[in-house]
């Protein structure tokens, strides 16, 4: 019986010995992004978005902002009060030309696709990977009504580490 049973406890050690942790540097990486047009509604008029799709991972898992992070390096006249950067861009005579994007009625001041996502991970320190999705709703900017956009965008994690940038894919058809 004894012999069994330390059998077993081998056996399990070594199962458990077996399996890697994912290992990732501390620098996030975003992986396949893309864009997927969605309805919705305002005021019941019908407007069409889209949703912003991408895989992460990063090796000490500190993605995202609590809503309580609002001083410095996170508050409000810091760049770094977002943590996912957006720029947009529109197909315009064959080439992509970034838009700059003013709110509806000539007012000067910028809208802006930039987002806090939120924290991803309560431990202090573990890789973490996964997706995520970041709805973009088009009833704000005055723009143009061109047929394909895309987005151009990044992470900056709690560290203030920068990830790779990505293009989302286009969207053809796409009126705004």
């Amino acid at each position: 019986m004894k012999n069994n049973i330390l059998f077993i406890v081998i056996i399990a050690t070594l199962f458990c010995a077996c399996r890697k942790p994912n290992i990732y540097p501390d620098t996030p990486e975003i992986l396949d992004g893309k864009l997927e047009k969605y309805p919705f509604k305002v005021n019941d008029e019908n407007y069409e978005g889209a949703k912003l799709i991408f895989g992460f991972k990063d090796g000490d898992g500190d993605i995202g902002l609590n809503g309580d992070d609002l001083y410095p390096p996170f508050d409000e006249s810091s760049i770094y009060h977002f943590n996912l950067f957006i720029d947009y861009y529109e197909k315009q005579n064959g080439e992509f030309v970034k838009i700059d994007w003013k709110l509806k009625d000539g007012d000067t001041v910028p809208f802006s696709l930039n987002a806090r996502i939120p924290r991803l991970s309560k431990q202090l320190k573990e890789p973490i990977d996964g997706e995520i999705t970041h709805f973009i709703p088009y009833y704000y900017p005055n723009s143009s009504k061109s047929d394909t956009m895309k987005l151009v965008f990044y992470i900056v994690d709690r560290k203030l580490n920068k990830s790779n940038v990505l293009e989302a894919e286009m969207i053809r058809g796409f009126e705004i």
